[in-house]
């Protein structure tokens, strides 16, 4: 069996693809149980952030592997397999054990460094268990993943690289001001009760807000966490309250900053609500703001080329050869873009009421079309014909007034609506803008120093799981030799049937010694070869040279998976 994941995050996807392929905690039980179901997958865990979604499976082949995971990934996501496929990313045994350590210690989020998801995998382990869906494979992944990410974070500097989510959106709001002073008097509302909104009340907390409200549809979580706040050490002096999600537009008027990161398939924060809640704070209708266009050539005067009757050009066709070929307007130097001389000598001669033999245009040399076209570019320019392209001309766009609401928008799919973005007063954060701003973030030094910890750490997870693979086998060849000794002693006792039982435990002790020491190298040694890339050939071997029973050897492995299990069922460390 192999590691194989299949999965699109947000640097294979647009925001817009990741939104409409979230999948709600129904649908991943749904998936994780589909996928153990399928033929080729013998254990299945789904990591689903608001920025990826991956499917980790072990699999007995590859090809069939990737068609089916790639399959229950669209049917449960909703989205058509043609339109997810382009964005789907595939890693297989190494790779994979590689990509998500990477992701573990943060250098495959959005925010590198940012320690969220090391929670977020301990919740999709939690998951896979509950479910009996991760054997001892994806156990040993996710375990071990954990134990990286928290490596990373503790012998790096990988923390100076970037942030939370939260931190990132914060700073993203503050527009390059401290955010402790953007913060500073600031009532916030929190709508959600989850481990992100939970992080963004602590984290608006620290950061100086006065006033903070926490909107969920159980209020009893929302109550909780209220709690929390108010009661928990290390953070400033915040008042919380919680109310019910009907109250969010009446407290979304008094709110100076709102984070949203629900789990609500539909919008949570329309651009009305929005809107309404500004006009409830400032008096007067919150209007859209105009979208900014781009500055264009203004309109030039129409020319003589193809508007006239009789005129030799063809209107369209140069129309659209010179927008393929310079994207210029008609009214410019697109008009005579991509025509010869000799066209152009037509068109003159046209103009001035005069004729040209096309032949002998065509008959003329290089030299005497450098000639014609330099005489009709400065006929053209003196008689406006054929008008020069002018400069573009700055178009003044007015400045959007300063916000007096601040939206953050931490779910996948999207809990405020984008047009809200356009509204004058309002400023939006979500996670579409967040992925082109950390496009542009700075790397730390430390983040080299990561990478080379994942590659030990990939190194080690590869060495242990071929060793574990020939465990199985040595087991059974001590438990073959315990099974010889107590033969041949079964047999001494058939002919010494005096002996006592002191000689008897002595004789015992010492055959059982020889033959440990006779064990002790080979079976120590080929541990050690099996755990070296291309080792997992000795466990073959070994059944091979001591005419191993492979019924032995699988019920060996049984026996440790269901000890293994158990000892999974008490929950991830």
């Amino acid at each position: 069996m192999s590691l194989l994941v299949v999965g699109l995050s947000h640097r294979s996807a647009p925001v817009s693809v990741l939104e409409r392929a979230s999948l709600s905690t129904d649908a991943q039980f749904k998936l994780l149980q589909d996928t153990v179901a399928a033929e080729p997958a013998a254990e299945a865990a789904v990591l689903a952030t608001c920025n990826r979604i991956e499917l980790y499976a072990d699999v007995d082949k590859f090809h069939a592997g990737v068609a089916e995971l790639s399959t229950l990934l669209a049917q449960h996501s909703g989205v058509g397999l043609e339109e997810l496929t382009p964005y789907l990313y595939v890693h297989y045994e190494d790779r994979a054990v590689h990509h998500f350590f990477s992701v573990a210690c943060g250098l495959d989020s959005m925010v590198v460094g940012e320690g969220q998801i090391l929670g977020q995998i301990k919740d999709s382990l939690a998951r896979a268990q509950e479910l009996h869906t991760a054997g001892r494979l994806l156990n040993d992944l996710f375990q071990q993943a954990l134990r990286v990410g928290k490596r990373a974070h503790s012998e790096t500097g990988i923390d100076r690289a970037g942030q939370s989510l939260v931190t990132f959106g914060l700073e993203q709001l503050a527009a390059g001001e401290d955010v402790r002073d953007w913060a500073r008097g600031k009532r916030a509302l929190v709508i959600g009760a989850g481990s992100m909104s939970s992080l963004a009340a602590a984290t608006l907390a620290r950061a100086g807000i006065t006033e903070l409200v926490v909107a969920n549809r159980t209020l009893d979580r929302a109550e909780r966490l209220a709690q929390i706040l108010t009661e928990g050490g290390g953070t400033a002096d915040v008042s919380a309250r919680a109310v019910p999600m009907e109250s969010v537009p009446a407290e979304l008027t008094r709110a100076d900053v709102a984070v949203s990161c629900t789990g609500a398939t539909g919008l949570v924060l329309t651009a009305e609500a929005v809107a309404a809640s500004v006009e409830g704070r400032t008096g007067a209708p919150a209007a859209f703001a105009e979208e900014s266009a781009a500055p264009d050539v203004r309109p030039l005067p129409p020319t003589s080329v193809g508007a006239d009757e009789n005129c030799p050009l063809d209107l369209p066709a140069a129309q659209q050869s010179a927008v393929q070929q310079s994207g210029f307007s008609v009214m410019g130097e697109a008009a005579v873009a991509g025509m010869d001389a000799a066209t152009l000598e037509q068109h003159a001669a046209w103009v001035d009421n005069a004729t040209v033999d096309r032949r002998l245009a065509a008959r003329r040399s290089p030299e005497t079309d450098a000639e014609l076209i330099t005489a009709l570019a400065a006929t053209a320019a003196a008689v406006g014909r054929i008008p020069e392209r002018r400069r573009p001309e700055p178009v003044a766009v007015p400045a959007r007034p300063q916000p007096v609401l601040f939206l953050l928008d931490l779910a996948m799919p999207r809990d405020v609506d984008a047009a809200a973005h356009r509204l004058a007063g309002v400023r939006l954060v979500d996670i579409e803008s967040l992925s082109e701003a950390s496009a542009d973030a700075p790397m730390a030094a430390d983040v080299d120093q990561v990478r080379r910890i994942v590659a030990d750490e990939v190194a080690a997870f590869g060495a242990a799981q071929r060793a574990a693979h020939i465990t199985p086998t040595v087991v059974a060849l001590r438990a073959m030799a315990a099974d010889v000794v107590a033969g041949e002693m079964a047999r001494l006792d058939g002919r010494l049937p005096g002996l006592d039982d002191k000689h008897r435990a002595e004789i015992t002790q010492t055959v059982k010694r020889v033959v440990d020491k006779l064990l002790h190298a080979p079976t120590v040694r080929v541990k050690q070869l099996a755990a070296e890339p291309g080792g997992a050939g000795y466990a073959d071997a070994l059944r091979t040279l001591f005419d191993l029973d492979q019924e032995t050897v699988a019920a060996v492995s049984r026996a440790e998976d269901s000890t293994e299990k158990n000892a999974q069922n008490r929950g991830p460390a």
